[in-house]
């Protein structure tokens, strides 16, 4: 994997981890770290999603389209 993908994919499990507590225990980390509606927690929000759309298009790329000198 290349050095992105493994930043945005680490990002993304921080935030289905932080989606998780929500879910089981109406906690949430980052909102907890950065203060509710504070800038600093929709920055966090917008750079999770970014993370989460940039692995989905290597969900969607075929095997062949990827060089294994990224690996």
């Amino acid at each position: 994997m290349i050095i992105a993908q493994k930043i945005a994919l680490i990002l993304t499990i921080v935030g289905a981890i932080n989606w998780g507590l929500v879910g089981i225990f109406n906690f949430n980390l980052v909102e907890f770290l950065f203060n509710t509606g504070s800038i600093m927690t929709r920055i966090i929000y917008i750079i999770i999603l970014a993370c989460g759309l940039f692995n989905l298009g290597f969900l969607f790329l075929r095997d062949r389209d990827l060089d294994m000198e990224d690996f």
